[in-house]
């Protein structure tokens, strides 16, 4: 006797297996076991004079709320050769308030240079490093955001982490900064995405072809970077950070991406509308502005995070039955993100609703590019044709 199965039940058992699914993969892109602290090494593993061998990089647009915290911060680092700030054409205050800390002698190896116009075809945050590492004579670079800030000794850690490894890259996901509603509500699932589209753990196994990175925090060897070609060799690139990182590991190169809570992120995004437009600048962009796949993932998204919602809410009893295991097992998926930002368990059942959203988002970011726009950022808009 055949059973009929309505659409939403179906979906909700798809759904199912799609989160078993996702379970049972052996890299474990749900879980957040990719850390690194200033703990995580004893007190006579780190050799904070090591930080004499590298030079910090910060291209800084508009960063005057938050360049100060930066540079602070840098200063409990131990003797860093040099950090070079690119002035990357500010609207706003941030070389000055950068100057201040020449001035105060609290960061005597500073320098501040001032960013030319990008040329056609960089984008402005590349073009602004490779402005600054003509500059680089040391063994090590550090490619910081205006926007992170470092706990004390961190720079080491990274270095001790880079060299007991024998890496040629390592890259922290900042700890982003969460005090409105929408910040709570859409960036943890943020980097719970990010982790789900590059697992972290194929990113960091030399057998793997899978290339992440973290572009707001990255320290790598200055030979690997002038070996790919310098930032160059990526300047059309909107998601530069996994570019830069895919190129180290075509070129023979190991790498390592991970969380922290000792890279903080200290600005805030506040307003839903900010979180879109961050969120739109690169969403396409990670579909290879593909539509084939912008609907591909319009289908797992909806049937993964709102079939089971709708299951529980408007299918029959066995309907609902299936749309609560799959309510768990996804609630059950992004529990170590939530844990990890110390957020409540219940906080988990707001994940559909941040999936809508998401995808909503990336709808945007398409519309954007089909309508001439590649990416739009700081008071910058990439059109499609200037650019690969």
């Amino acid at each position: 006797m055949l059973v009929s199965l309505s659409p939403l039940l179906l979906s909700a058992i798809f759904a199912t297996l799609m989160w078993l699914g996702l379970f049972v993969l052996p890299w474990r892109p749900w879980s957040t076991r990719e850390t690194i602290s200033t703990n995580r090494f004893e007190p006579k593993r780190v050799d904070v004079g090591s930080v004499t061998e590298i030079t910090v990089l910060i291209p800084a647009r508009n960063e005057a709320s938050c360049i100060q915290q930066t540079l602070t911060a840098l200063t409990k680092q131990g003797p860093i050769a040099s950090v070079i700030v690119i002035d990357d054409q500010s609207e706003d205050e941030t070389k000055a308030v950068a100057q201040t800390l020449i001035e105060n002698a609290q960061l005597p190896q500073l320098t501040i240079i001032d960013g030319e116009q990008p040329p056609e075809g960089w984008s402005g945050k590349l073009w602004a490093l490779h402005q600054g590492l003509t500059s680089v004579k040391t063994p090590y670079v550090m490619l910081l955001d205006a926007d992170i800030e470092l706990a004390e000794n961190m720079v080491a850690t990274l270095q001790r982490k880079l060299v007991d490894n024998e890496l040629d890259s390592v890259s922290v996901m900042a700890s982003l900064y969460m005090g409105s509603w929408a910040e709570k509500l859409l960036l943890p699932p943020f980097i719970y995405f990010f982790k789900i589209i590059y697992p972290f753990h194929l990113a960091n196994s030399p057998s793997s072809k899978m290339a992440a990175a973290a572009g707001g925090c990255v320290l790598m060897k200055t030979s690997r970077l002038r070996e790919i070609g310098g930032f160059e060799s990526l300047k059309t690139a909107i998601i530069d950070d996994c570019t830069l990182a895919k190129r180290i590991k075509d070129s023979g190169g190991n790498i390592w991406v991970g969380l922290s809570h000792d890279v903080r992120a200290v600005r805030p995004y506040e307003t839903l509308a900010n979180i879109w437009n961050m969120v739109a600048r690169t969403a396409f962009t990670q579909l290879h502005y593909s539509i084939v796949l912008l609907l591909l993932c319009t289908v797992l998204m909806v049937i993964g995070y709102l079939a089971p919602v709708s299951a529980i809410l408007a299918g029959d009893t066995v309907t609902k039955i299936w749309g609560g295991i799959a309510l768990g097992l996804l609630c059950a998926s992004y529990y170590p993100t939530t844990k990890y930002y110390d957020l409540p368990s219940w906080w988990c059942l707001t994940l559909p609703l941040a999936a809508a959203l998401f995808l909503a988002m990336t709808w945007t970011s398409a519309y954007r590019y089909l309508r001439g726009e590649r990416s739009r950022w700081k008071n910058r808009s990439y059109a499609r044709e200037s650019t690969e």
